[in-house]
């Protein structure tokens, strides 16, 4: 078939925003203790929906009038199930209950402060959790009807996540950390003793992890002798097993050149779990942006799984009766979907997108990479327009995509937001700059009192390094990006004016003095290390503010906000407008009431995208 030359950037699409804004979040699943039921959460514009499917039954929604949210820092472990009944975090903050039959929903604490990662004790009679309410964060415990007032398990760490109960009711794991490290710099594993009634903590220990080192994800064996946990062992990660008896430890799976886990930036996160038998684990492996998935026998003998057509996985739950096993899974040509591999074969059990579109229309990754202004090795990923009908004369202009975070990073999957673009013309570069997850610990803290700097650099080296390679059109570089990668954006274009025609920043970040004082508790050290210590490091929080230094910017810039955000107040963006109309910059604001950090109202999406296509089409692509 021969193909339409039509200019990049106008070619006409099939992704729109209705579909954007009618796409489904899949964010966790878990079986049911009978191993045939599953129940995962959906995302649905900006409302949370448990959804359960049991055997060959067609699926149903769980909570009709609930919003089912983690409220806790970015949210995450929203739910927990067992033996027919499902306990959820609400957006309201509190726990609700309900059963996989007949019934509502009932709230089982009260309606004060924020609740997530429910774990149903194994006799199905109590409740633990992490609770916080902005200040004091702790481990509770309700028993499960919600008769009585919760009791306090645990509480003088900073915070606390994924605590996890022995199959004796007895014995329970979690992790715990204090400011200013971030759950990624340095973790507490505790192992604790229940007895009494209501259960009260005993006493607790040590297991691994300090304020260097990271160990997070406990799981006790079903069969409750060991003990298993993901600990960081330099550059890379170990599954270590912690024999609970003789108190032996084993380090099962070392990792060499892959991570096992991704930062914990929610409640929740799971990246392996045992056989119902307790002979083997399976575990994800990230490398790089891209995940394999392996199982591990306690001899340690090991077998890659075939992932077919998914090149990264997330959440993988193992049935507790059998060798199933579900996850999150998703390829460059394959939306996310919620997958179950059984008997040799994948599933699908529910999609984020109505997979209409055909993947003639979906681009595909090329790895690419370029030399930091200190040497070292930065790494991205280019995405060249991709389009059934449609190709482009020339070079094509380039999205050049900034991540947030900052420690974070993407990976080899499907965006709907990425082909939105690629599907119009043009090429998209994702740059997992020094500070991204998935290359090793060193990379990861290369940002290390530098943010700002060291990632503006490797953003410009990107836009740089593509217009040398001819992949796209010096020109026409645009830099996009939310939050952290917002504030990276406001910073290249005032540090590297003639790299980028133009800028979109979504609730960036503008002034690293008001993010330090104001910002969540979750992150409000979190400058210390990519910044450094205040009043020490004062001169360099001006340095690398935005607000500062706008006589810098000449490229139009369009910026997007939600009117709830709490990381990042409007009011830093409306600064940064004010100042560059002052100086007669174009300048476009969007402020969306109800939406917090991150854009999630379908209303939201059918606004955003087609203001940003033509905020480029008159400031990129016709602009002279």
């Amino acid at each position: 078939m021969i193909k339409q030359q039509r200019p990049y950037g106008l070619w006409s699409s099939p992704v729109s925003a209705t579909m954007i804004g009618q796409s489904v979040r899949l964010s966790e699943a878990q079986w049911d203790s009978d191993g045939r039921t599953l129940v995962w959460l959906e995302g649905r514009s900006d409302r949370g929906v448990l959804t359960a499917q049991s055997g060959a039954e067609a699926r149903r929604d769980l909570t009709d009038e609930q919003s089912v949210r983690g409220g806790i820092g970015y949210g995450g472990g929203e739910f927990h199930v067992r033996d027919g009944v499902v306990v959820f975090a609400e957006r309201s903050g509190r726990l609700f209950r309900r059963s996989l039959g007949y019934g509502a929903a009932k709230p089982i604490t009260p309606p004060f402060g924020a609740a997530a990662a429910p774990a149903i004790s194994p006799d199905g009679r109590w409740v633990m959790y992490v609770y916080s309410d902005g200040q004091t964060d702790l481990l509770g415990l309700v028993d499960a009807e919600g008769r009585e007032w919760p009791v306090q398990l645990a509480r003088g760490a900073d915070f606390y996540m994924q605590p996890t109960w022995h199959p004796d009711g007895r014995q329970i794991a979690w992790v715990e950390w204090d400011h200013p490290n971030m759950p990624w710099d340095g973790t507490r594993l505790k192992l604790g003793r229940l007895e009494g009634s209501p259960l009260r903590l005993a006493d607790q220990r040590l297991v691994d992890g300090d304020v260097q080192a990271v160990a997070v994800q406990p799981q006790f064996s079903p069969d409750g002798r060991w003990l298993s946990y993901i600990v960081s062992n330099g550059e890379w990660e170990d599954l270590v097993l912690l024999e609970l008896q003789t108190g032996q430890r084993v380090a099962l799976l070392h990792g060499e050149g892959f991570h096992l886990t991704t930062p914990a930036w929610v409640q929740g996160v799971r990246s392996y779990g045992w056989s119902p038998n307790s002979r083997r684990i399976y575990s994800l492996r990230n490398m790089g942006g891209r995940a394999e998935l392996w199982a591990v026998s306690l001899d340690g003998s090991a077998e890659r799984m075939d992932t077919g057509p998914y090149t990264w996985l997330s959440q993988l739950a193992v049935s507790p009766v059998d060798d199933t096993l579900a996850c999150l899974a998703s390829g460059p040509e394959t939306p996310e979907r919620l997958v179950v591999w059984h008997d040799g074969r994948w599933q699908v059990r529910a999609r984020s997108t109505s997979e209409s579109l055909s993947p003639d229309f979906m681009p595909l990754p090329t790895p690419i990479h370029w030399q930091a202004p200190d040497g070292s090795t930065v790494h991205g990923l280019y995405w060249a327009p991709r389009h059934a009908d449609c190709e482009g004369n020339g070079v094509p202009p380039v999205m050049v995509s900034i991540h947030g975070g900052p420690t974070s990073a993407v990976n080899q999957r499907f965006s709907i937001e990425r082909t939105y673009f690629t599907s119009r013309g043009y090429a998209w570069m994702d740059v997992n700059y020094r500070g991204s997850t998935g290359y090793g610990r060193s990379y990861q803290d290369a940002l290390r009192g530098r943010w700002g700097e060291a990632d503006t650099d490797d953003a410009a080296g990107a836009a740089t390094e593509l217009a040398a390679q001819g992949l796209g059109d010096p020109k026409k570089m645009v830099i996009i990006g939310g939050s952290a990668g917002g504030y990276t954006v406001l910073n290249a274009l005032i540090h590297y004016p003639d790299v980028f025609k133009a800028g979109i920043c979504n609730y960036g970040v503008t002034n690293l003095f008001d993010l330090a004082r104001d910002t969540h508790k979750f992150e409000l050290h979190y400058t210390d290390s990519l910044v450094g210590p205040l009043p020490e490091a004062a001169q360099r929080y001006h340095a690398w503010s935005p607000i500062f230094h706008v006589e810098g910017i000449r490229s139009a810039l369009a910026l997007f906000q939600g009117a709830e955000d709490k990381v990042v107040p409007p009011s830093q963006a409306e600064q940064m407008v004010a100042a560059l109309r002052r100086r007669g910059v174009t300048v476009e604001y969007t402020l969306y009431p109800g939406e917090g950090h991150g854009f999630r109202k379908s209303e939201t999406m059918l606004d955003y995208y087609p203001r940003v296509e033509r905020f480029l089409q008159q400031n990129v692509l016709f602009s002279v």
